[in-house]
């Protein structure tokens, strides 16, 4: 059986990461415990993993970035916050989009082979992780959704089921009790779990009130579309809360074409907090999520990343999103 780096970390008695650091030359490890380190990983005749290797050495100096889609507001906060991390450390980035389809996907992920030294990819399907982990390239790789946790990889995402139920307690402790919800895709997971935190609040917060849902598509024609069926409804909602900002800004085109005021008619909000949330009439409300943080981060852990600790997976990095109150569930006070 072949020696890991976690060999080298129990006889050395110090943690996988900083054994890490010490063979990859960190300045940050004292003299004394690399030293220690080096001699333990000589006496195991420990060889490092290639792929870690790779990223170290930056043999091409490029990180592949595969994404769903490059289209709108989320997507190019996504990639600000990467390639400013990728500047810092000097490193080029590789960008692809598979356009939502699975089957592309693979594709995508095959022509970063030989081509990346590392790997950040954001698959939002709720199944396939089998096939994705087929898929993956034999080099570090962080999973930027912890659906894909079971792919066995280190995984960083935002706390979408949490950030959803803050919401829903923000309209229903503002009175609203006919809440209807924009859905986003069926087999999105940060959709389902935004979906599953409005069922969860409202089963907690007004037991008894019937689920309002609408589908939608998280881009803003699925939320133009939602908005006129509400329009068209013999009742109609006191709050819509739109499962991502885009199909919010949708949603909000569609109720000031049929008249209805936000949010004096009604009120409306969103998820994510994309830059132009703010400066729409009336600036809305949503859950604010450090969108160039995630990618940020994201980047930061494949470049500190261990091959092997698949405990990393186990537990994702979870981001908390923030409510951000503004003008179109209230008449009156401060933006966010």
């Amino acid at each position: 059986m072949s020696v890991t780096i976690r060999d080298v970390a129990r006889h050395a008695n110090v943690s996988v990461a900083t054994v890490s650091r010490a063979l990859n030359g960190h300045p940050n490890v004292a003299e004394d415990v690399r030293q220690r380190i080096l001699g333990v990983a000589e006496q195991l005749r420990y060889s490092p993993h290639h792929a870690a290797r790779s990223l170290s050495s930056r043999r091409t100096q490029t990180i592949g970035v595969v994404l769903p889609d490059l289209y709108g507001e989320f997507f190019s906060e996504l990639m600000r916050g990467i390639d400013h991390v990728a500047r810092e450390r000097g490193l080029h980035l590789l960008v692809s989009s598979y356009h939502g389809n699975p089957q592309e996907q693979g594709a995508a992920l095959r022509t970063m082979r030989g081509r990346v030294d590392g790997l950040l990819l954001m698959s939002p399907f709720v199944d396939g992780a089998e096939a994705l982990a087929a898929d993956l390239p034999p080099m570090p790789v962080v999973l930027m959704n912890p659906a894909m946790a079971a792919a066995g990889q280190p995984s960083i995402g935002v706390d979408n089921h949490g950030g959803a139920m803050a919401m829903m307690r923000h309209l229903l402790g503002a009175g609203h009790r006919r809440i209807a919800f924009i859905a986003g895709p069926e087999d999105n997971f940060d959709a389902r779990e935004r979906l599953r935190g409005y069922r969860d609040a409202l089963a907690q917060g007004a037991p008894g009130i019937d689920h309002w849902i609408l589908p939608g598509d998280f881009d803003e024609a699925s939320g133009h579309d939602a908005g006129q069926a509400l329009l068209e409804s013999a009742l109609r909602p006191d709050a819509v809360f739109a499962a991502n900002d885009m199909m919010a800004l949708g949603c909000l085109f569609a109720l000031n074409e049929g008249g209805l005021r936000v949010p004096d008619d009604i009120a409306l909000v969103g998820f994510d907090d994309i830059p132009l949330s703010r400066y729409v009439h009336p600036p809305l409300t949503t859950m604010r999520v450090e969108i160039a943080e995630l990618g940020a981060r994201a980047i930061q852990r494949l470049l500190d990343a261990v091959p092997g600790e698949t405990d990393l997976a186990v537990q994702p990095d979870l981001l908390q999103p923030r409510l951000v109150v503004r003008r179109s569930s209230r008449t009156q006070g401060n933006d966010g």
